[in-house]
C-alpha cells in the first residue's frame, strides 16, 4: 500500500519510528516531513498529506502532532479526507469499518510507539463495512445530501 506520513516538530521522533515500521511491513511510504525538529506549523503538513491522499498518490495517510488534534483538523479541511483522531486500536478499526477513514491522526505526547503501531495495524487491516455506513460516509464530503439514513 502507498502511505503518506507527516508530522510537526513535536512528533518527528514518532514519525521516524512509524515510517520504518511501515516500510518493514512492505508498504511504500512518502515521508512528507519535516526532516528536523525545528519548529514548524502542523497545518502545513496536514494540508500536504491531505493533498496527496486526495489525488491518489497515497492510498492512506498517517498524520502526527503533539496531541493529534491540530493536524487532524488540518487534514479534514480537504473534503476528500476522512481523518480520525485515534488513541487505541479499536478506534482505528472503527474509523475504517464505519467511516471509511483514509487517514488517521495520533498525538506523539499522548500515544506511545507500541500503541501507535497497534493503531496503524488496525487501520490498515480493517475494511470499510459499507452497507448502512455508505450513505453516511457520502454525506461527510457532501453536506447537502439528504435521506438514506438506515
Amino acid at each position: 500500500m502507498r502511505i503518506a506520513i507527516a508530522s510537526d516538530h513535536a512528533a518527528i521522533d514518532l514519525k521516524a519510528e512509524l515510517r520504518e515500521y511501515l516500510i518493514g511491513l512492505g508498504h511504500q511510504v512518502a515521508d512528507l516531513g519535516p526532516d528536523t525538529a525545528d519548529r514548524v506549523d502542523y497545518p502545513d503538513y496536514g494540508y500536504k498529506l491531505a493533498a496527496i491522499v486526495a489525488d491518489g498518490t497515497a492510498e492512506r495517510g498517517v498524520a502526527l502532532c503533539g496531541s493529534g488534534i491540530g493536524i487532524s483538523i488540518a487534514v479534514n479541511r480537504n473534503p476528500a479526507l476522512r481523518c480520525a483522531l485515534v488513541s487505541e486500536p479499536l478506534s482505528a478499526a472503527l474509523a475504517r469499518e464505519h467511516n471509511d477513514a483514509n487517514a488517521i491522526a495520533m498525538g506523539a505526547r499522548l500515544t506511545g510507539v507500541d500503541m501507535a503501531k497497534a493503531c496503524i495495524d488496525a487501520f490498515l487491516n480493517t475494511d470499510f463495512a459499507g452497507g448502512r455506513h455508505g450513505p453516511r460516509v457520502d454525506k461527510l464530503s457532501n453536506p447537502d445530501l439528504e435521506g438514506a439514513t438506515a
